[in-house]
Formats: C-alpha cells, structure tokens, sequence
C-alpha cells in the first residue's frame, strides 16, 4: 500500500484518486475549491461519472479515500502527489498552465520528505522539467529529494471507471528510471502493460493520441460528405474499412463531430506546440477545420428542409458533448443551438444529465422534461447525442406532437427506411435521403 495525494477533484482526479484508493492505495484528494470539498464529504458528486459515486463511498467507508483542501494534510507522508488540474485552452491554443503552476508551488512550500511528483494532467511537451525547476528554484539547497514523472491519462468520459480499471497500457516517462517503475508498482493489481520512456516522450503519446483518434472522426466525417454527393451509405463504407485489420471500426462513425475537454484543446494546443517550434501541422489544420464545418451541416440540412428558420422551432435531443456525462465543454449540440438561435429559430432541448449546465451556458434554450416534450409544436427534430434512452423512441408519438416532419439524424442512430415510411423528411449525415429519391 502506497501513500498518495491526488490534487485536482475533476474528472480525472476524483477518478484517479477514487481508484487508486479501491485497489488498496492510501488516498488523499485535495481540492482548493472548499465548496466541492464539502460537498465530497457528503456525498455529493462535483460529475456526473457512471459507477463513480459508489466507490466513492465505498472506499471513504473503508478508510482508504478522504478529501481536503489543505496542502499539508494531504502531502503528510505521501509517497506520491499526482497532479490532475485542468489545463484548458488560451486564447492562442496553447495549454492554460496556470493550475498546474499553483499546485507546483504549493508542493514545493510544503514538501518536508523525499517525494515522487507524477503529472497525471494533460501537459505541453518539455512540462516535466519546468515542474522539477520550479521546486528546486523556490527551495534551493533546503529541497528534499523528489522525482518528476510524467503519467498521462486516458480516460473517457462516461467510461473513465472501467478505463482507469483496465488500461490498454500504462505510459510513464522521466529522467529517473527507478522513480517511473515506483510508480509503475501502484499500477501492478491491474496487469496491465507497462510502458516506461523519457519525460518528453511520454507527455508526447498523450497529445499524439487523441490527436490520432480525432483525425479518424473528422477523416470519416469527410467521407460521409462525399458519400452524401455521391449517394452511398457512409455506415456501410466504415463498416466495409473496419473489417480490414490495418484499420479496426473503432472511431469511424460520423456525426456532428467530436468535443470535449480533452481532443478540441489537445489537437489544438499540439498544433501550436508544432508551429511554435517551426513545424507545419496542415493535417491538424485540417482536422479542426472539418470538424467545426461538421456542425454547420446539420443547421445547413435544416436550413434546407425549412427554408428560412427564423420563426421556427427546432427540438434538440441530447445536450452533452457525449453520452453517460453531463459535460458540455465544446458538445456539438450547444454550437448547433447557438447558430440555430442566432438564425431566429426557437430551441427547446433535453438531455438525461446535462440540462443545468447547457441552460447556464445559453439562457435563451428552452428545457424540456423528456423527448417526447422536446417534440411537441416542433418544427423539426435533432439528435445531437446519442444516449441509449433515444435509441428506442415511439416515433408514432413524436409524429403526433410535431408541428412539422423534418428529422436530423446527427448520429445515424435511427433505421431511416422506417421513419421514411412514418412519413417523415429524415436527413442522416452521410446517408442517402429517401425523400429525394
């Protein structure tokens, strides 16, 4: 059993600290923000995580999980302090490293024993040794020993339990060699491969990563436009790809984009990385700039459907960016109402958990209390996220409550032929329309 401090109470932290603590680890989560501390200790989740709540409990029962906001308390004896603030998106697409500085600071004011600093939070290249000089600066010759590893996480949103339980692998860089394969002992109840390179390196995959995973989504996004001129089926072209070993099914379904906290400021932040250092990231470029167009299309088939949509009312299904969270950072859905809105149209949305915080974000969305609300006197109809609960709609229901009969598929979740036959206008994205043919 290790000693760990976790800072950062987001997503990835809670989530790291949370499973670390019910593999056996000693886990202290520090958090500066009192108020989310607070509600820890009753309870209460700051996310919307699948499964997370209960071992939340679970381990603060049996001892191994607790929550502070004081720096002393949670580095008292640890071994180890993860670092999992937030790094979001300057103005220029470079990593906002404000937090991660502060909480560099703050163990370096309070570091009292030799200590292992692991960088859990997504950070620029070359990060890991900025971390180690910042220490050494503010304490000089009165330092104790520590170590910096860098220790990228990949979890997802709405699975980042199972993911942290069963990694593809655990990547791990620093200068010092003993101090990752320290580290690598917290990882050893999960059996998972282990992967140990430089610090740069490491802090490298992670950009690299889902940088690759949001160019498959764009690249398929592309196809699914060209299919759409050309009158094939984009499901049925990924399908065909995905047989083929070389390229796996895994992120080729096409749709509104992708959005998050995690690929819109990564792609971006490692495009300026590249042009800052003189290279010239044109795919990147490109991978941005299809994805943003991907949310002008759904508004464009609507605009084409409807005509003007000034004056029309437009239901919204799903608000979060992605299903199983309640994160709306960079969601489609809420670009797609912005523009909508701005074009004169009426928005009226639901979404099993996101309500709240897409409402704080644009006031003039409408809320509604279940699909079958968000369908009623609309004009038309869009799927922009793909929760389980929309997958199975009554549709004779919808049709009833609908002023209009205009359907955007954002997602190709629905069986088109059947909604073609209830007398709907289905547009899909990349799929032929059955009501030109």
């Amino acid at each position: 059993m290790a000693k760990i401090c976790v800072i950062g109470t987001g997503y990835v932290g809670l989530v790291t600290g949370t499973c670390f603590a019910d593999i056996g680890h000693q886990v202290t989560c520090l958090d500066i923000d009192q108020n989310r501390i607070d509600q820890l200790h009753q309870g209460i989740m700051p996310i919307y995580e699948p499964g997370l709540e209960q071992i939340v409990e679970q381990n603060v029962d049996a001892g191994r999980l607790d929550f502070t906001t004081d720096y002393s308390e949670a580095l008292q004896g640890a071994d180890f302090a993860f670092i999992a603030v937030g790094t979001p998106s300057d103005d220029d697409g470079d990593a906002d490293m404000r937090y991660v500085k502060q909480a560099v600071m703050s163990i370096a004011q309070h570091l009292d024993h030799p200590i292992t600093i692991v960088n859990k939070s997504t950070v620029p290249v070359g990060t890991g040794d900025w971390v180690a000089e910042i220490i050494q600066e503010m304490n000089g010759a009165n330092t104790f020993p520590f170590s910096v590893v860098s220790n990228p996480e990949f979890l997802r949103e709405g699975s980042a339990v199972s993911d942290f339980m069963n990694p593809d692998r655990v990547v791990l860089g620093s200068t010092d060699r003993a101090a990752a394969e320290k580290v690598a002992t917290l990882y050893e109840a999960l059996r998972s491969p282990i992967m140990i390179t430089d610090l740069r390196t490491a802090e490298m995959i992670k950009y690299a990563s889902n940088a690759f995973l949001a160019t498959r989504i764009s690249f398929i996004n592309e196809i699914a436009n060209i299919c759409e001129s050309l009158g094939a089926d984009v499901k049925e072209v990924a399908r065909g790809m995905g047989m083929d070993q070389r390229i796996g099914p895994a992120f080729l379904d096409a749709g509104l984009g992708w959005g998050g906290s995690c690929f819109p400021k990564d792609v971006k932040a490692l495009a300026h990385m590249a042009a800052t250092h003189g290279a010239h990231p044109q795919l990147l470029q490109a991978v941005m700039n299809i994805n943003r167009n991907q949310r002008m299309r759904a508004v464009e088939k609507l605009e084409k459907a409807l005509g003007s949509l000034a004056g029309k009312t437009i239901g919204v299904l799903g608000l979060s960016f992605k299903p199983n969270t309640d994160d709306t950072r960079y969601s489609p859905a809420l670009d797609i109402i912005r523009m909508l809105i701005e074009a004169g149209a009426t928005v009226q949305g639901f979404d099993p958990q996101a309500m709240t915080a897409s409402q704080a974000e644009i006031p003039e969305l409408q809320l509604c209390t279940s699909p079958y609300d968000v369908a009623k006197n609309a004009d038309a109809l869009l799927l922009a996220t793909e929760w389980n609960e929309f997958k199975s709609l009554d549709f004779a229901r919808i049709k009833a409550n609908m002023r209009g009969d205009v359907i955007v598929d954002g997602r190709n979740i629905w069986y088109r032929m059947n909604l073609h036959q209830m007398g709907f206008t289905y547009f899909g994205m990349g799929v032929p329309n059955l009501s030109e043919n």
